[in-house]
């Protein structure tokens, strides 16, 4: 009964959004002769919004909480009604931001640009890890397409939105440089983690990833992990098969938390990873960081369980 009650809330809560997004929308994009706005689903796409457009878009990022879970985010009516009049909406897709999309179905525009990343990168849409940004290849591609939907909407300002992309891009090339470091310093690097929210970056940086994916599935979504799973990942802990474990910053519940505390008592070095963006970074700022603070872990045992905007913008 208490499963149908909470299907029914969520069920009258979309009905809801809907019909405000459908009022909304009749409202318009931007004021006449304002710069469009344009909403990053997540900080980190709204950041790079903000560095494509500068003072030609208005930028709003829904999910810019680095200390709350983005999975148990629901949109309030203010939400619902902000994306409905958006010009250019940037979300991840894979059903991580499944909300924007009920939104933007609800509230339909055939002005509006929209940026599904997933479809960006034509990923399948059975892709198991939603957390597209830690991969060195997204965000280019982000760039770029924003500039291109940027000049579609405001062609005036077309050369400084392409060049803005082409500087994005080249300013990628510290962090890249680190993960390059790191692989060939530091290849093959068994670690454990808690959820794949880094696994992107940790692939690119050569690491083995030796948790059971099904217990990282597990864990990212709330259900109850296999015993087995379990088991296995204490067993990388308490065996020092691992270098370091990564955890979700932004998600710690009882078995993460014995997780960390195992990791302690064996001596094993953790990173915090986030899935929202740090305050006091830009997104360049944030993933270089967040290699350093893996290389940090392997070469010297250090543990980096917050970022706290030390490399700040």
């Amino acid at each position: 009964m208490e499963d149908f009650l909470c299907s029914l809330r969520r069920r009258l809560r979309i009905v809801l959004l809907a019909g405000l997004a459908v009022l909304a929308a009749g409202c318009g994009a931007a004021p006449p002769g304002g710069p469009p706005l344009a909403i990053g689903a997540e900080s980190q796409y709204a950041d790079v919004l903000s560095q494509i457009g500068g003072p030609y878009v208005r930028v709003r990022a829904i999910l810019n909480n680095p200390n709350t879970d983005p999975h148990s985010f629901e949109a309030s009516p203010a939400v619902a009604r902000e994306v409905s009049q958006a010009s250019l909406v940037v979300m991840n897709g894979l059903g991580y931001d499944a909300w924007i999309e009920r939104i933007l179905a609800a509230a339909p525009n055939p002005r509006r640009r929209v940026i599904d990343v997933r479809r960006l990168l034509r990923l399948p849409s059975d892709t198991v890890n939603p957390h597209l940004w830690y991969d060195p290849r997204t965000m280019a591609a982000v760039a770029e397409a924003a500039a291109r939907a940027l000049t579609a909407l405001d062609p005036a300002h077309a050369q400084y939105f392409q060049a803005n992309a082409r500087r994005f891009t080249a300013s990628l090339a510290p962090w890249t440089a680190a993960i390059t470091a790191f692989r060939r310093d530091y290849g093959s690097t068994p670690v454990a983690v808690t959820e794949p929210v880094a696994n992107a970056l940790l692939e690119a940086a050569g690491c083995r990833i030796l948790t059971p994916l099904a217990l990282q599935v597990a864990l990212m979504n709330g259900t109850d992990p296999a015993p087995q799973d379990v088991a296995a990942e204490r067993s990388l802990l308490r065996g020092r098969k691992v270098k370091v474990l990564l955890y979700n910053r932004q998600v710690t519940g009882p078995l993460t938390s014995s997780f960390l505390e195992l990791a302690r008592e064996q001596h094993i070095p953790v990173v915090g990873v986030y899935e929202t963006m740090p305050s006091g970074y830009h997104y360049q700022s944030w993933m270089l960081a967040e290699i350093n603070a893996l290389r940090a872990a392997v070469a010297h045992g250090a543990s980096t369980r917050t970022l706290g905007g030390e490399a700040a913008r």
